[in-house]
């Protein structure tokens, strides 16, 4: 076995890695930027070697730097995780090279399935079902223009060489087949450095299903299962689940040996992943093969308990696949919520900034990849995660921080799980989009396993703005408030100097204000919690340990969790759970009764201003002073994280000006354009 593995990577991919590493014995080299000088997986590894400057083009995806790392540092075997340079097949034959193991595919099956255009052309060679589109090379706008309409809208206009959403954009007319073309061609050059488009088919009304495939150097293959990962913004995952909650047994059996033949006709070694589009008829139409370890590997590992990087470590050492078709079982249900720096208020755009507060809710034994989830009614919680308390959410690189994943003998409790495994994540001091995987996994459309990969668009026309909770839900965060408030009060009493008997000088009567809903309750407290008694009758049982300045609240009303975050506002608290963010006011009736009479702040108009949605450069201003624009259309684009955002003009209007150029790096909120 290697003695020592350089991992070409960063964040929580590279401290995956080094995890099972560490469990097989094997010493880990990390390599870092100069923005990822105190980034965790540094701190993980047990060396770590300096390759430049921040921007990923000049430190991770160069080759002749990693190289000179690997040198430096006598690793044996280097593991490139998912990303940078995982399906460059110029890294692995630089690698060979100097006798150095590539933990990955060969390098002749990471140049035909890991380019996408030749991979759908060995594809339908071996009789499996494509996506119609053009698989050659296309050249300018017009000739996109040309084939889109010979394809037929809507179509896909892909990078041959992206991945992660990138350099992908869907259109709909000839308009957006013209914008779509230049915009991925851009950001498959700053990404992968190949500006390669090809054009399919967009499927409506479609599912992302994917085969997790795994073969060695002696001609044996298995697959281990599938993967659900139709919810997606932008192209790109959100949520993933193992098994999917659609297939049968007979159709996970043909994708799987479909996968499995598709992967051993190009001698495919190591861990690798077909991916699919199936339709309601569950027909299903092969997409693309990455050939590296996915994103969301772990909801596999949770179902099997096979730990997928210890097998490509394997694999690349030449040794055989332990395991068989027939030992693959797959066990209870599985779901990965991505944890991403982006504001769901504000179109999911990325954030940037330190992490005041990080605390993800405690993982449990079986965290460790490789063994099994566990047994009739045990929960597992797995948070793979790059990041730290204090840490900084970089501007450099892909936006993902964590992912939190569970485990449940049912989808019904793997669901369950993953609610209160959220509400119990604390994250503070950028934007994230924990709200919104709170409220996913409330949406009755997921619960049912009735998704597609339109589920946000559909569901989310507007953009994501909150969640409503329902009047159950409601009433027990008033409960819960209530009792947390009379914690306060006696604290306060305490504090205060007041009588001896705190509590006889806190009062049982209180309104409640929370969501537009007003609710008149009585406290009733004993040793053990308090009943709660709402106007109408209702009592709600609340018990708890929290106290005063207690960031996070474990509380159980009518013996069911309920888990908050906590802060502090005038007369009350700012609570979060659930994905709904509320200011829930606790005040004596007279106080309420005065509260009613308070006019209400109003918020500044911005209707005439163009405002940067995100930290990010300005790469291009499409409009002049004075001219007037329609809705719809380009105003500008901004890039942050390697991702370009065309913004675009809300409603028809004449710009009277502009404040920035190409080449400006803007902050959050920062006037771009102001209109008539």
């Amino acid at each position: 076995m290697f003695k020592k593995l350089l991992i070409a990577n960063r964040g929580e991919i590279a401290c995956r890695v080094i995890k099972t590493a560490k469990k097989m014995g094997i010493t880990t080299v990390a390599i870092y930027s100069d923005a990822d000088k105190n980034a965790l997986h540094v701190e993980m590894a047990d060396e770590a070697i300096h390759i430049g400057p921040p921007p990923a083009n000049q430190s991770y995806i160069v080759i002749d730097k990693v190289m000179a790392a690997i040198k430096e540092s006598g690793a044996q075997a280097v593991h490139p995780g998912y990303g940078f340079l995982s399906e460059n097949s110029k890294f692995a034959e630089a690698l060979a090279a100097e006798g150095v193991a590539f933990v990955g595919p060969p390098v002749g099956a990471i140049e035909k399935m890991g380019d996408k255009i030749t991979s759908k052309k060995i594809a339908q060679d071996a009789n499996v079902s494509t996506v119609p589109g053009y698989m050659g090379l296309i050249e300018d706008a017009d000739e996109a223009v040309k084939i889109s309409n010979e394809v037929g809208y809507p179509v896909m206009i892909k990078a041959s060489a992206g991945g992660g959403g990138k350099g992908m954009r869907i259109a709909w007319n000839d308009d957006e087949a013209r914008e779509g073309f230049q915009s991925s061609k851009n950001e498959a050059a700053n990404s992968f450095g190949d500006d390669r488009i090809f054009i399919e088919k967009f499927i409506t009304q479609p599912r992302h299903i994917e085969i997790q495939v795994l073969c060695d150097s002696h001609g044996n293959g298995i697959y281990l299962g599938e993967r659900e990962c139709s919810i997606q913004r932008r192209q790109q995952k959100v949520v993933e689940e193992a098994p999917s909650p659609f297939l049968d047994e007979a159709t996970r059996k043909a994708m799987g040996e479909q996968a499995v033949a598709l992967a051993q006709a190009v001698g495919y070694a190591s861990a690798g992943t077909v991916e699919f589009i199936v339709d309601g008829a569950k027909n299903f139409y092969f997409l693309e093969m990455n050939t590296r370890l996915q994103v969301e590997h772990p909801v596999t590992e949770l179902i099997t308990g096979v730990d997928l990087v210890e097998q490509m470590i394997r694999v690349a050492n030449g040794e055989k696949l332990s395991i068989t078709q027939d030992d693959v079982t797959l066990t209870g249900w599985a779901i990965e919520n991505r944890l991403y720096a982006e504001d769901p208020y504000r179109g999911f755009l990325p954030s940037i900034g330190r992490l005041t507060r990080y605390r993800p809710p405690a993982e449990t034994a079986a965290y460790t990849p490789g063994v099994a989830a566990g047994g009739a009614g045990d929960v597992v919680v797995r948070n793979d995660t790059g990041v730290y308390e204090g840490g900084e959410i970089s501007m450099y690189y892909d936006p993902m921080i964590a992912k939190l994943c569970t485990w449940a003998p049912t989808r019904e409790a793997a669901i369950e799980a993953m609610r209160v495994a959220l509400d119990s994540f604390e994250v503070e001091g950028i934007g994230h989009n924990l709200p919104f995987l709170s409220a996913v996994m409330d949406h009755p459309i997921f619960i049912k396993g009735d998704m597609t990969t339109a589920f946000i668009e559909e569901q989310y026309p507007e953009g994501f703005v909150g969640v409503e909770l329902p009047e159950g839900d409601l009433r027990r965060i008033a409960a819960a408030s209530a009792a947390m408030n009379r914690v306060a009060e006696i604290r306060r009493a305490r504090v205060s100097g007041r009588l001896d008997n705190h509590e006889r000088h806190v009062g049982d009567a209180w309104n409640v204000a929370v969501q537009g809903k007003s609710y008149d309750v009585g406290i009733a407290a004993d040793k053990d919690g308090s009943n709660v008694t709402f106007a109408d009758g209702t009592i709600l049982r609340v018990k708890g340990d929290w106290t005063p300045g207690d960031q996070l609240a474990h509380m159980m009303v009518d013996d069911t969790p309920l888990v908050m975050k906590v802060g502090k506002v005038s007369g009350g608290f700012r609570i979060r759970s659930r994905g709904a963010d509320l200011k829930v006011h606790v005040r004596t009736p007279r106080q309420a009764e005065l509260a009613r009479l308070m006019p209400e702040k109003v918020a500044p108009d911005t209707s005439k201003l163009l405002l940067c949605p995100m930290p990010g450069l300005i790469v291009k201003v499409d409009v002049e002073e004075g001219q007037e624009v329609q809705e719809g259309q380009a105003l500008c684009t901004v890039e942050a994280m390697k991702m370009e955002n065309i913004l675009r003009a809300e409603r028809k209007g004449v710009v009277s000006k502009i404040n920035a150029v190409a080449g400006d790096s803007l902050a959050v909120d920062d006037v771009i354009m102001e209109f008539e």
